[in-house]
C-alpha cells in the first residue's frame, strides 16, 4: 500500500542519505564554504529516550522516542512529532535537516528539528495515547522549551497530542510565567491557545503554492484535474483548498487502497467516509483501482501527500501529470526526480509546497507570545504572502543558476544560513 513502509531502519537511513545528496548538490551550486557545509551535514543534537508506560491492562511497555535538533543558527529549533511504527533515527535526522532548509526558505526565525515515537496511535486507547505522549514529554524534559525547541503535530499526532505535551511541560516546569509558556508547542486546539487556520495550514499552503505556479506560467487553474496520495490532514485540506480554486479531484490513494472517478470526487463526502471507515477504501462514489494505476493517472496535478519515497525510479516513467505538488516530505526519490525533470514535469518541492504548517506555527507562537488572536483571513493572507515571496525567490534563483526548482529552493535557504554563519562565526 502507498503509505506504509518497513520498520527495519534501512528506509530511514536511505532517507537521510537522500537528504544529504540533495544538500550536497545545492551546496556545490552556491559554493558553500567547507566549514559551514561540515556543520550543516550533521545534526547538533540527536536525542533518544526509552520510557515506560502503563497500558490499560496494567502491563508496562517500553517505548522509544526521538528528537533531533539539526540547526538553530536562525532561531529556536522547530519541527513536528511523528507517531508511527516505522519512526527511526535516520528518518528523523532527514526530516530535521529538511526543516532547517524550510524555515530558512520561508523567512521564519526558526531552526530545524523533528521528533517522533515508534508506535501506532491507532492501536491504543485514548488513555494509553495520553500516557505515551505525557511520558515522552517528561522524558524530553529541558530538551524542549518555548524559546529553545518547539514541537508541532506531524503524521500520527494531532492538536490533542500537542495539548497533552503543553500541559505536561507547564505542570512539570518551575516557570512562574506558566501562561506565557503555552508556546512550547504549536498546533494546539483553538481553545488552548492554537491559531485559527493552523489545522489546514499545510494543505492550504500547498494550494497557494500551486496557484502561484499557475500564475507564473499564465495558465488557468480552474478546470485542472488532480490525484492526491494520502487523505489525512494535508491531503484533505489540499483537496478542499484546490476545489475552491476550481480543481477537480479524480483519483485518491491512501494506506487502504486507491479509488478513481473521472467525473470528480467530492472532498467533503470523502472526508466524511474516511473518518467513519478509516480510509478511502469502500467509498461508494468511485471505483477501485490499483496503486500503480493511481500514479499513472491521466491528471494535470499529482499531489503526493503521504510519506517519503513514493515517486520512485520505477514509477516516475509512468507519471502522466504535468505538475507534482509535494505535500509530503521527501516523496520523490533522487532517481525519480531526474526522470521527471528529463520528461519536462514540473516539481513544486516539499520545502516550499508543505511549508504552510511551520509558517502558521510561527504565527501561533507569535500570538501566544503577544497574548493576541489573529482573524482567519489575517492568517491566510499572511500565509499566502510568505509563500509567494518564497516562491518568487526560488524562481529568480532558478533562472540565475539555471538549475532545478528544488536546487534553487535549497540555494536560497543555504545562502541565508551561510550569511549568518559568516557574520556570527564559531565561538569559542
Amino acid at each position: 500500500m502507498p503509505t506504509r513502509r518497513s520498520t527495519d531502519g534501512t528506509a530511514g537511513e536511505r532517507l537521510f542519505e537522500t537528504a544529504l545528496e540533495q544538500f550536497d548538490a545545492a551546496a556545490d551550486l552556491v559554493a558553500l564554504p567547507e566549514r559551514t557545509r561540515s556543520i550543516l551535514r550533521t545534526p547538533k543534537n540527536e536525542i533518544i529516550v526509552n520510557f515506560p508506560v502503563e497500558m490499560d491492562s496494567g502491563e508496562i511497555r517500553i517505548f522509544r522516542g526521538y528528537r533531533v535538533q539539526h540547526n538553530d543558527i536562525l532561531g529556536p529549533y522547530k519541527g513536528g512529532l511523528r507517531f508511527a511504527p516505522y519512526v527511526d533515527l535516520g528518518e528523523v535526522k532527514a526530516l530535521a535537516m529538511w526543516m532547517t532548509w524550510k524555515t530558512s526558505l520561508s523567512g521564519v526565525p526558526f531552526g530545524g528539528a523533528k521528533g517522533g515515537i515508534s508506535f501506532d496511535p491507532r492501536e491504543h486507547s485514548r488513555g494509553e495515547n495520553e500516557r505515551i505522549v505525557r511520558r515522552f514529554t517528561h522524558a524530553l524534559g529541558a530538551n524542549i522549551g518555548p524559546e529553545y525547541d518547539i514541537p508541532a503535530p506531524d503524521v500520527g499526532s494531532n492538536a490533542q497530542s500537542m495539548v497533552w505535551m503543553m500541559d505536561t511541560y507547564l505542570n512539570a516546569g518551575s516557570s512562574t510565567d506558566r501562561q506565557n509558556t503555552r508556546r512550547v508547542v504549536t498546533g494546539k486546539t483553538i481553545e488552548t491557545g492554537g491559531s485559527l487556520g493552523r489545522d489546514k495550514a499545510t494543505g492550504q499552503g500547498a494550494a497557494f503554492v500551486l496557484a502561484h505556479h499557475y500564475e507564473q506560467i499564465n495558465r488557468d487553474l480552474r478546470g485542472q484535474t488532480c490525484a492526491i496520495q494520502g487523505f489525512g490532514n494535508v491531503g484533505e485540506h489540499s483537496a478542499r483548498a484546490m476545489a475552491r480554486m476550481g480543481v477537480k479531484m479524480t483519483h485518491v490513494a491512501d494506506h487502504t487502497g486507491a479509488i478513481a472517478n473521472t467525473a470528480g470526487i467530492d472532498p467533503e463526502a470523502l472526508w466524511r467516509h474516511t473518518h467513519e471507515a478509516g480510509g478511502v477504501a469502500g467509498f461508494d462514489d468511485a471505483e477501485v483501482i490499483d496503486v500503480e494505476e493511481f500514479f499513472a493517472a491521466d491528471v494535470d496535478i499529482l499531489v503526493p501527500a503521504a510519506i517519503e519515497n513514493q515517486i520512485t525510479e520505477a514509477r516516475a516513467p509512468h507519471v502522466r501529470a504535468s505538475v507534482i505538488l509535494e505535500g509530503a516530505n521527501g516523496p520523490t526519490s533522487v532517481e525519480g526526480e531526474r526522470i521527471l525533470i528529463d520528461r519536462g514535469i514540473e516539481i513544486l518541492p516539499d520545502v516550499l509546497a508543505n511549508a504552510g504548517g511551520v509558517i502558521v506555527s510561527y504565527f501561533e507562537w507569535l500570538q501566544n507570545k503577544m497574548s493576541s488572536k489573529w482573524r482567519l483571513n489575517e492568517v491566510d493572507d499572511e500565509l499566502r504572502r510568505y509563500l509567494w515571496e518564497a516562491a518568487d525567490g526560488i524562481e529568480a534563483e532558478k533562472k540565475r543558476l539555471a538549475c532545478t526548482r528544488r536546487e534553487a529552493a535549497y540555494a536560497v535557504a543555504l545562502k541565508r544560513i551561510g550569511t549568518v554563519f559568516d557574520q556570527r562565526g564559531i565561538w569559542p
